[in-house]
């Protein structure tokens, strides 16, 4: 009997996570997708059991160091050897400066910092023994350049870039391969179209970002060799000005 292979994906909402985990489910993997409540994911695992994938749904907050411990432990014991990790958690909040609680600045830096390296570190005690293994954390604009108002949210960012540089270091001459995504632009989502219809009138000339292309590009960084792997990749529409 084949070894079911997990593929993780913490953060998986209504757009680009779900657009990863069915991703994966159509290579075969078992996609285990996580959010704070896991009814919320009942759609998403419909669907991809619907076109023929496997798909488990967790509820767990990544910010939660028992949480996550047991998450993997749960995954990598009842469904198989977690192959793919995906930090994938938003948290892109805006508030000037004199109006920001602290508590605001610590819970955005909780998810969007804090919540991947408890990941990073669960998912690679278990890859580093068996030598192989693909971790991407999802970056944004705010990861390379912080806007005024973001404070909170590129400050997370900006963490969760550094993690990934050290894990990336730390962890290639090891056999995992670490990535980071930058997404520069609006992604299709009911917030975009909601917030910024003008913008979201983009989607007919592929002016905003489809989850599902995201998608494809997280699962050709996992297909790379090791002769050529990708740390960093950015994806922006073609219309972006950056």
């Amino acid at each position: 009997m084949t070894e079911s292979r997990a593929a993780l994906i913490v953060g998986a909402g209504d757009s680009t996570g779900g657009a990863i985990a069915r991703r994966f489910a159509r290579e075969g993997y078992v996609a285990c997708v996580t959010r704070r409540h896991a009814e919320k994911l009942n759609p998403l695992v419909a669907g991809i059991e619907a076109a023929g994938g496997k798909a488990r749904a967790f509820g767990s907050d990544a910010r939660r160091e028992d949480e996550v411990v047991a998450l993997v432990e749960t995954i990598e014991r009842d469904i198989g050897p977690i192959e793919v990790a995906v930090y994938n958690v938003g948290g892109n909040v805006r508030f000037p400066i004199r109006e920001m609680s602290s508590r605001v600045y610590f819970k955005v830096w909780e998810m969007g910092a804090l919540g991947g390296f408890l990941m990073g570190r669960e998912v690679a005690k278990r890859m580093v023994p068996r030598g192989r293994g693909t971790m991407v954390f999802t970056g944004a604009t705010a990861s390379l350049r912080a806007g005024a108002g973001f404070a909170a949210f590129a400050g997370a960012k900006h963490a969760l870039r550094a993690l990934a540089q050290s894990l990336a270091r730390e962890l290639g001459p090891l056999g995992i391969h670490v990535a980071h995504v930058v997404i520069d632009g609006a992604i299709d989502t009911p917030f975009i179209r909601e917030t910024f219809p003008e913008r979201y009138a983009l989607k007919d000339r592929d002016g905003i970002l489809d989850p599902e292309a995201i998608a494809e590009n997280y699962w050709q960084l996992h297909r790379q060799p090791r002769s050529a792997w990708t740390h960093e990749l950015d994806l922006r529409p073609w219309i972006e000005k950056w």
